[in-house]
């Protein structure tokens, strides 16, 4: 398996406002937030495994979808830290309604593809990665 740590540190560098599915509140500060879906496709073309879902309560109660990656029975999340601390985030389970796997699922957003697609390219293009 890719040395983990190298490849989120990747990640860290690639993210930005534009692969975030909330732009307007994305910041350097959070740099993880809004890229749940994004990460977990991406990080499964590099490692392989599955993505799982889960719902996140928040401090507050807010509830909020978040995506993630389980290789070899162990969850991997890049992106856990865009949530304070206090957040609740259940284990990981499949979410794929009528698709046949939860990427699939992810992936039939067009806003979600292209923001994948996106970080994909950023990815690619790291010194690191090539």
């Amino acid at each position: 398996m890719a040395d983990i740590k190298s490849l989120k540190e990747a990640f860290r560098k690639a993210w930005s406002s534009e692969t975030s599915s909330d732009p307007d509140n994305w910041s350097p500060k959070n740099p993880a937030w809004g890229q749940c879906a994004v990460t977990a496709c991406a990080l499964q073309d590099i490692i392989g495994g599955e993505i799982v879902w889960a719902q996140v309560t928040m401090p507050d109660g807010q509830k909020i979808s978040h995506y993630f990656n389980k290789v070899g029975g162990r969850e991997i999340d890049f992106t856990r830290e865009q949530f304070p601390a206090g957040a609740q985030i259940p284990a990981g389970v499949p979410k794929m309604k009528e698709y046949p796997t939860t990427r699939d699922f992810v992936l039939s957003f067009p806003a979600t593809a292209e923001r994948y697609k996106t970080l994909a390219k950023k990815l690619a293009s790291l010194p690191s990665r090539k």
